[in-house]
């Protein structure tokens, strides 16, 4: 299959792989499993918080996320003497441009913690580049 995305990733390269966007990257783990995910920045986590996580069965940094706005919820309530309600609704939406920002990096973080590694070198050069992998590894 021709890629339409001109990044080099055509079948004769890469046996038959399917072809994948400039700004992802594929991870293999040693049983098979295979993950591939956007590098940068993650408009779905600023639009939709941490459901991103939740579709991705990413429960690590969901439970992560979830624990820092609420605390985060917890010392803006008691800072400015709002309800908690408010106090959470202030915080998440402080915390989803951060997530935005970090969410796609600690997605790849947890999953090179539990065992996966770049599938080809195209992946592994992105993911230097974007300092999600160090160059040792």
């Amino acid at each position: 299959m021709q890629n339409p995305f001109g990044n080099g990733n055509d079948d004769q390269n890469n046996n038959n792989m399917i072809p994948i966007p400039p700004n992802f990257a594929v991870v293999k783990r040693a049983d098979g499993q295979m993950r591939i995910a956007k590098v940068g920045f993650s408009w779905t986590s600023l639009i939709f918080g941490m459901l991103p996580s939740i579709f991705r069965s990413d429960w690590y940094n969901f439970l992560s996320m979830i624990s820092i706005q609420l605390i985060m919820g917890m010392g803006i309530s008691m800072a400015m003497g709002e309800t908690f309600e408010v106090a959470y609704y202030i915080g998440a939406n402080i915390c989803r441009f951060i997530w935005a920002g970090l969410y796609n990096m600690m997605y790849f973080k947890h999953l090179f913690n539990i065992g996966y590694q770049p599938a080809d070198q195209r992946s592994k050069q992105l993911l230097i580049e974007n300092r999600y992998l160090s160059e040792e590894k």
